[in-house]
């Protein structure tokens, strides 16, 4: 009897174990692809998308899933933005001054921390920027310190395309300059250089090795490329050839590029030379960008193939969005937004996003309501059967979007509340001298009054409706007050 009673347990333990690991593998990998600075009419799943571009494999991606015509961004900037995607929080609830450097707290937990404490694999490859702490690997907002397992790529604002060996980086002035860099990646707890490649062929390598890897586990892989961030210019000839634009000489620490203050040789002169409007006039600015944007998309075409060979594609969700808006200074294409990178306007904030999950997730449809990127962290985890524990996160599940919910924004000393088809700003973001893209819709207003808008009918913020509606200016400036006197750290 007792020998029974011992087989049964043994049995039972057998079938627990057997089942435990059964439930692990049901949940789904994940792909998180982050890309910079993407214009929101330079999303070709969207039907009004501007017809110049080329990305055949983000339109695959965004067909098999569901797209998002009204997704916002917690911040116009990168690497505040970038903190709310990841946290699932309002980045501005630690970071009061709503700067561009907010961190990441240690009492902030990450998606990645939750997936890793639910059994899976985690990675990041490509640009890891939060606003601190630059270039270092033993602080918080380094992605082995929140929650990776792996990480290969820069922690910067931005990063030179072609220029990834050590070589140039020993033969550079200021390879660490404070907006970009050049030289190896880090990698893990070192660094990898590369002789030859292009960043974003590097990443995409990198990434499909990633996923063809054998593994018991299911993993989370971040894939944030730099594409189409500055410098917009650095791109492959064949594509360069395709939109009929020349190649501009690469930075050389030999040659004489300094300019005004900068010293002779510095990347930093290089790099401020070729962001901003002037180098390259508007006209081939576009081009360059259409380039790098079908480069970028060939990429990401390798990635979903990758996931197609390893049979992975029916338990694998596929997320894809941009940081943020499209950069006035790139050529990007907002239309109809008012404004892009660097404003509360809608361009700034409003950015493509789609989501894919074969039988789970709806193929080819359009959600026209509101959603944020804070959304991301509660759906993920969610599909990954994780319990939230923190009551303070912002998202909600992307695929239940509530109609009238409130959304509030700080950036700087500017500020923006959403609910309803109503937004409040004052916003006066209008501060290139000269237009700074041909694809740039200016505001209407440059000042810090109150501007109302009817986001429903008004997408592009041609009409202020504050004087005639001053009950609503009224409701929606408390709801944002009282928001931020809840919950922003005093």
């Amino acid at each position: 009897m007792k020998n029974i009673v011992v087989l049964i347990l043994l049995i039972c333990m057998v079938s627990c174990q057997t089942k435990a690991k059964k439930d692990e593998i049901k949940k789904p990998n994940i792909l998180l692809i982050v890309v910079d600075d993407q214009g929101y009419a330079d999303f070709s799943p969207f039907k009004n998308h501007d017809k110049s571009i080329s990305t055949p494999n983000i339109t695959r991606l965004g067909n098999s899933g569901t797209v998002f015509t009204q997704a916002y961004v917690t911040a116009p900037v990168c690497s505040p933005s970038r903190a709310g995607m990841l946290t699932g929080k309002n980045q501005f609830r630690w970071d009061k001054p709503a700067s561009w450097g907010p961190g990441l707290p240690d009492s902030v937990k990450t998606i990645a921390e939750y997936l890793k404490d639910a059994g899976y694999e985690t990675a990041r490859i490509g640009k890891n920027d939060l606003g601190r702490n630059f270039h270092k690997n033993n602080v918080r907002e380094y992605p082995l310190n929140h929650g990776y397992d792996e990480f290969l790529g820069f922690s910067a604002h931005a990063h030179d395309y072609w220029l990834n060996s050590q070589d140039i980086k020993d033969r550079t002035p200021d390879p660490y300059g404070t907006s970009a860099l050049l030289g190896p990646l880090m990698h893990n707890m070192g660094e990898k250089s590369y002789d030859q490649g292009y960043l974003t062929d590097i990443l995409t390598d990198e990434s499909v090795e990633y996923i063809k890897r054998k593994r018991d586990k299911p993993f989370f892989l971040t894939l944030s490329y730099n594409a189409v961030h500055h410098l917009i210019h650095q791109v492959p000839k064949k594509y360069l050839d395709k939109y009929n634009v020349k190649e501009i000489p690469n930075y050389d620490p030999d040659s004489l590029v300094a300019f005004k203050k900068h010293k002779p040789g510095s990347y930093s002169a290089y790099y401020d030379k070729y962001s901003r409007v002037g180098a390259i006039q508007h006209e081939d600015l576009r081009k360059y960008y259409l380039a790098n944007l079908n480069c970028l998309d060939d990429n990401i075409g390798r990635v979903l193939d990758a996931l197609k060979t390893q049979k992975l594609v029916e338990n694998t969700v596929v997320v894809f969005l941009s940081d943020n808006g499209g950069s006035p200074l790139t050529g990007a294409n907002n239309s109809p937004l008012t404004g892009g990178k660097y404003s509360l306007w809608e361009g700034g904030i409003r950015v493509p996003l789609a989501i894919s999950w074969p039988n789970v997730i709806d193929a080819g449809k359009v959600e026209t309501h509101y959603v944020c990127a804070t959304d991301i962290l509660p759906t993920l985890t969610n599909f990954a059967g994780v319990t939230l524990t923190d009551s303070a996160i912002d998202g909600i599940n992307l695929l239940k979007p509530e109609a009238n919910r409130l959304l509030v924004w700080k950036w700087q000393k500017t500020w923006a509340v959403r609910k309803g088809d109503w937004k409040l700003t004052n916003a006066k973001e209008n501060h290139w001298k000269s237009e700074p893209s041909a694809q740039y819709i200016a505001p209407i207003v440059d000042n810090m009054e109150l501007k109302l808008f009817n986001i429903a009918k008004d997408p592009g913020e041609r009409n202020d409706l504050a004087s005639q509606h001053l009950e609503k200016v009224k409701a929606l400036e408390a709801a944002y007050k009282n928001w931020i006197n809840l919950n922003v750290r005093k």
